[in-house]
């Protein structure tokens, strides 16, 4: 690994206007698609796909349908509400986003390059990382200025921006059948207060994402030079930028669909590394506002591997209440590790204007990085150790 190339990769794309869906973005993955190539990656090429520029939009049509369901109360508004609140949990966590098919949408990129396997092919290595970038707002500077601390480092994991919405949704179902009156009254502010803060979202500016996550696809790119001048024996190389994954991961979900799909999960991993530049390096558990998607203890067992690999100490468990794209992987049966870094209880800058190249925590980066290079390693000298029963 080159730091100074590292470093370079994330000053130049944090200097790019990449906010998901847009021109910026496109302008990104064509930089990347010739980034890719010059370091040795072959079959490069650029997937285009329909998917909202934010999430806002689809958020706050969910709080707007809660709403119209307290106003209504009785049964019919309990089901209104009941199917708000989980039509949300479904599209936040990224399993079913019919809704987004109705609404407003731009072109979003996703870049893709191959490493072939040293040998004949037995395996499949995914790298994850998106390279769009968030819009800021209210709710992030009000999360930064709660952020995650002593009591986060005790749960070993950051709540759910959207966990006030979540609980306000199956609150307002249970209401509007009991005590309509009451709900009225108490759901509908809480829920103009969330479409407030939507609408403040989609009409603010995108962030730098110097941290998220400029750093996990110069992470991404340095691996694929790595992997190009020492090919990992029988296992060949996927590097799958994302777009959209700051709307909704909208970019990982056209990719599985098109060709993760096709991928078979017992000689398949799915790492993805997603805002390594914010403090110690750390593996996810689990990952969901509502529902929990837990990674499985083989995989991250793996993780632990590759850090004593890399000479490092077995990276931290970590929980966070929103989504990185390897989740979709899991979902889908294929084995997932997602990687990030966390500091004092969370994520330092997440998704302001402050999130700038000269804040990035470069050694967590090369932490990271090699983390995320010796799990690789691990993988395609042993597979997955999938224990038998019996």
């Amino acid at each position: 690994m080159d730091p100074a190339a590292l470093r370079r990769d994330v000053e130049a794309l944090a200097a790019m206007d990449r906010g998901s869906a847009s021109a910026g973005e496109r302008a990104s993955a064509d930089w990347l698609a010739r980034r890719l190539s010059g370091i040795g990656a072959v079959d490069v090429r650029l997937l285009a796909f329909r998917y909202s520029r934010s999430f806002a939009t689809t958020h706050a049509a969910h709080h707007v349908a809660g709403a119209a369901g307290a106003l209504a109360g009785g049964p019919v508004g309990a089901a209104l509400a009941a199917g708000a609140a989980a039509s949300y949990e479904l599209d936040f966590s990224g399993r079913r986003q019919w809704l987004r098919a109705l609404l407003p949408a731009g072109e979003g990129t996703t870049v893709v390059g191959r490493i072939p396997a040293e040998g004949e092919r037995r395996r499949t290595l995914v790298l994850v990382a998106h390279h769009d970038v968030a819009r800021t707002g209210l709710v992030f500077r009000l999360l930064a200025a709660g952020r995650g601390g002593a009591a986060a480092e005790r749960r070993g994991g950051v709540r759910s921006f959207a966990l006030p919405a979540t609980s306000g949704l199956a609150l307002t179902a249970a209401g509007a059948l009991l005590a309509p009156r009451l709900t009225r009254l108490l759901a509908l502010p809480l829920l103009a207060v969330q479409v407030a803060l939507m609408a403040d979202v989609e009409r603010s500016p995108a962030v730098p994402g110097a941290s998220d996550n400029a750093t996990g696809v110069a992470g991404v790119l340095a691996l694929v030079e790595e992997f190009t001048r020492r090919p990992l024996e029988g296992t060949e190389v996927l590097a799958v930028l994302p777009g959209c994954e700051e709307s909704g991961m909208g970019g990982m979900a056209a990719w599985m669909r098109h060709e993760g799909a096709q991928l078979d999960p017992l000689s398949t991993l799915v790492v993805g590394l997603d805002t390594l530049g914010a403090g110690e390096p750390a593996v996810l558990s689990g990952e969901g506002p509502a529902r929990t998607e837990r990674y499985p203890p083989p995989v991250l067992a793996m993780a632990d591997r590759g850090a004593a690999l890399a000479g490092l100490d077995p990276p931290r468990r970590w929980r966070i209440g929103g989504w990185t794209d390897p989740v979709l992987a899991l979902q889908a049966g294929l084995p997932a590790l997602s990687i990030v870094s966390t500091r004092d209880g969370g994520f330092t800058n997440y998704h302001l204007p402050t999130d700038t190249a000269d804040r990035v925590d470069w050694q967590s980066v090369e932490l990271s990085v090699r983390l995320a290079e010796g799990t690789a390693r691990d993988f395609a000298r042993t597979g997955l150790r999938v224990p038998t029963s019996g």
